[in-house]
């Protein structure tokens, strides 16, 4: 995610750093160059004059602006939801955290052998589930929380986060059968993890369900043809201006499209994506904090505005 103060004036026009321009660059180049060709042969190929009205481009252009506009929408609400689930995910887990610590009738101390794995192995599900939306190893990450043992014994399931959470599950019911919880506040605490649950849940849904990738491949299609063909609707009426217009446009529609491929799976490494990294880090400091410790991670900083 790009963490930045908003530039202002010309500094804006020459910000590379969140900008989806080198991604789109051989692509718009490639039509740029076209339309100088174009230009300069006004439009005129093998003794063969093209001649195309703007009547067509305008009617495609309001189309397409339309439909990339509407696909772009259903990529931000995927990567709003991803955005809000992973809020719900540090709140649940604090308040998780709270609970074990507050409410146990039992003489261990805050940060004792009993209670401390109940509060590690929500952090450790964060870093499992961050670990798991990627496609990267999460043991180095779960050692640090939760020791070898557990996690040689979780490792071996196919969810590691659903494992993790079942676990701290069975814990909140060994404490009840033994009395160290009282049933009253059972309720309370397993809403906690089931809030937990959901929010995963809800993480591998939209990393599971992208958007139909015939309509990704049709829109994709549609902006570069229309591109491709504009120069020769504009050749006769903007003459020189004709290539600087269509890199406006090809810019726009280019931009559109590949920005709606970034966003639309919101927990990978790329620049606009999710700083899971950094919300893995809040989870698991809040909840150390909570167990009384000192020695916690450092604070996650973006480095040349980037929060992973």
């Amino acid at each position: 995610m790009i963490v930045r103060d908003r530039p202002h004036g010309l500094a804006l026009f020459f910000v590379m750093r969140g900008s989806v321009l080198p991604s789109i660059l051989p692509a718009l180049a490639v039509n740029v160059l076209f339309a100088v060709v174009v230009t300069v042969l006004h439009g005129v190929f093998l003794d063969h004059k093209i001649e195309v009205t703007t009547a067509p481009f305008s009617l495609i252009g309001l189309a397409l602006a339309i439909f990339l506009g509407f696909r772009n929408s259903a990529a931000y609400d995927r990567y709003w939801e991803g955005r809000k689930l992973w809020g719900e995910m540090v709140h649940a887990s604090r308040s998780w955290a709270r609970g074990v610590m507050c409410y146990l009738h039992s003489g261990d101390a805050p940060d004792g052998p009993r209670r401390r794995p109940m509060v590690m192995a929500v952090a450790a599900m964060a870093h499992a589930l961050r670990h798991q939306l990627r496609g990267t190893d999460a043991r180095e990450d779960l050692v640090r929380c939760l020791g070898e043992e557990t996690v040689a014994r979780v490792m071996e399931r196919r969810n590691v986060p659903a494992a993790l959470l079942q676990q701290a599950g069975q814990g909140l019911g060994d404490w009840l059968r033994s009395g160290r919880l009282d049933p009253q506040l059972v309720t309370t605490m397993e809403a906690r993890l089931a809030e937990l649950t959901a929010c995963a849940a809800g993480c591998e849904r939209i990393a599971s369900t992208p958007i139909p990738f015939a309509y990704t491949l049709l829109l994709h299609r549609t902006a570069y043809i229309y591109c491709f063909l504009l120069p020769f609707g504009l050749v006769d009426t903007l003459h020189g201006l004709t290539p600087l217009v269509v890199g406006l446009v090809a810019y726009t529609f280019f931009g559109l499209d590949a920005l709606g491929d970034e966003i639309e799976d919101p927990f990978g490494t790329q620049l606009n994506h999710l700083p899971l990294d950094a919300l893995c880090v809040t989870i698991e400091t809040s909840l150390r904090e909570a167990l009384g410790e000192t020695d916690l991670p450092a604070p996650p900083q973006p480095e040349r505005y980037v929060l992973t």
